[in-house]
């Protein structure tokens, strides 16, 4: 039987209840990936080009660091990453995420959070950084999708 994994950052909260229901949807491990300095409200304001979240996604090389690197992606076989939708693609702390471990060989889903943007170029930015994985879409979820949608979307009973 594979494992499988379900690894999320969430500023806010959204994806993190998102990826909790996927994680009981799939009966898998969840993992909650940390920048080392956490983002406050300022630091999210993308009104505001200095903000740290407008600075990062200005700079495709931006690389925060992560609180740890504890995920054990090795003991996975599948790991589904999911994120807030950020200036159209994944928040720079994913790019860190997706540097720091070998993906070699494993499935890995992506899927994200958003008001109304969909994951724009995130999945193929994902594959260049996830080297030898096979990265697939799971898509934009909604804030409030239900285990029963998340099982009908994935063909979980």
């Amino acid at each position: 039987m594979s494992k499988t994994l379900v690894a999320f950052f969430s500023a806010s909260g959204v994806t993190e209840k998102v990826a909790g229901r996927l994680a009981n949807v799939l009966q898998a491990d969840l993992y909650e990936i940390k920048p080392e300095v956490k983002y406050t409200s300022a630091d999210l304001n993308w009104r505001d080009k200095n903000s740290r979240s407008s600075v990062e996604m200005s700079d495709r090389t931006s690389r925060p660091k992560l609180a740890d690197n504890d995920a054990g992606i090795n003991k996975y076989d599948t790991v589904y990453v999911g994120f807030p939708i950020w200036w159209y693609r994944e928040p720079s702390i994913i790019d860190t995420f997706m540097e720091s471990y070998d993906f070699t060989e494993k499935k890995v889903y992506v899927f994200a959070t958003s008001g109304g943007s969909d994951l724009g170029e995130a999945a193929e930015n994902i594959q260049k950084l996830a080297v030898g994985a096979k990265v697939k879409k799971l898509g934009r979820l909604k804030a409030n999708v239900t285990e029963k949608e998340l099982s009908d979307l994935l063909g979980v009973r």
